[in-house]
């Protein structure tokens, strides 16, 4: 069983500045198009929308108050998306065009982690914002949502306050918000295959706080790359499976594809589709909830490589 998780309001667009970051923030809206026309109306009976943005109460589960009082300043805002621009305009425009589709994008992470601990499997067409931590924004990332959702799922007993979690990161830059967000959590468990050479080299302590790291170079091949998983990944899971586990979180970054301007890597379309296919199923096989993010992926064919993924996952599943 699979459920995907999306809403036209995670899509972001201001007055076109948001072409100034190589970031396609309307590729949600795209990658559903490719759904649809692949699944047709039959889409319709595994699609949950969320129904409103996370609210402010559930923010404070993992963020300061002090930082949520930072983001109504433009000039950090700016700072935090990269978008020199954005400081110059007024908070509420921000707000409503930017800020506002992430809020909407983390409930549907929550929204995703509710519907994995039923069906097995949900994709949230979006969030993934793996360097927001939880007194800081940065390198596109506002909202911690991994962490907001299992305090969340915590918080509802949805899952026990003993459970171990799983966080899987394939995205080309090292989940260091995620870190932070777990730095002091000795129940979430964090793997992360990632760029060496690329941002956020100087934060050493969220790399030590990872339980499997593998960093890689531009250098490897496909096969290098999905030799280092299939050797790895499998005995961390079975490691950490020891114990129940609430839940998985699959942060699925396409930004590793050959080409792409931030990632610095040289995997194929194919490979990554494999990848994610791969991933998902070993979580599966072992019966954990599972719930996948977009995250980072910064061609224009971002959007492509993620639908591609979505249809196996889900032609897998037998829709």
């Amino acid at each position: 069983m699979c459920r995907v998780v999306y809403s036209p309001k995670y899509n972001i667009g201001f007055y076109g500045l948001e072409r100034l970051h190589p970031f396609d923030s309307r590729k949600y809206g795209r990658a559903w198009k490719q759904l649809r026309a692949r699944f047709g109306k039959s889409l319709r009976k595994i699609h949950v929308s969320p129904e409103q943005a996370v609210s402010r109460e559930e923010l404070l589960l993992v963020h300061t108050e002090r930082y949520l009082k930072q983001l109504s300043n433009s000039m950090y805002v700016a700072q935090a998306l990269e978008l020199a621009p954005l400081q110059f305009l007024p908070f509420w425009i921000i707000d409503h065009h930017v800020l506002r589709p992430m809020r909407w994008a983390t409930r549907g992470t929550i929204v995703a982690a509710q519907e994995a601990l039923e069906h097995g499997l949900a994709i949230n067409l979006s969030g993934g914002y793996h360097h927001a931590k939880p007194a800081q924004g940065e390198g596109f990332c506002v909202y911690a949502d991994a962490a907001i959702a299992v305090a969340a799922l915590r918080q509802q007993a949805l899952i026990s306050e003993t459970d171990r979690i799983v966080y899987v990161d394939t995205d080309a830059h090292q989940g260091n918000g995620v870190s932070h967000a777990f730095m002091n959590d000795n129940r979430a468990f964090l793997f992360d295959i990632f760029n060496a050479q690329a941002y956020p080299q100087n934060d050493v302590a969220a790399r030590e706080r990872l339980d499997c790291e593998i960093g890689i170079t531009r250098s490897w091949t496909d096969r290098e790359y999905m030799l280092e998983l299939e050797n790895n990944l499998p005995g961390f899971l079975d490691s950490v499976s020891q114990s129940p586990v609430g839940l998985a979180i699959y942060n699925a970054g396409t930004d590793i594809f050959a080409g792409d301007p931030l990632g610095g890597l040289n995997i194929s379309a194919a490979t990554i589709r494999e990848r994610d296919l791969y991933v998902v199923n070993e979580l599966r096989k072992r019966q954990i909830p599972t719930i996948m993010l977009l995250s980072g992926g910064y061609t224009k064919q971002s959007f492509q490589l993620v639908a591609d993924s979505v249809i196996g996952l889900l032609e897998r599943a037998g829709y």
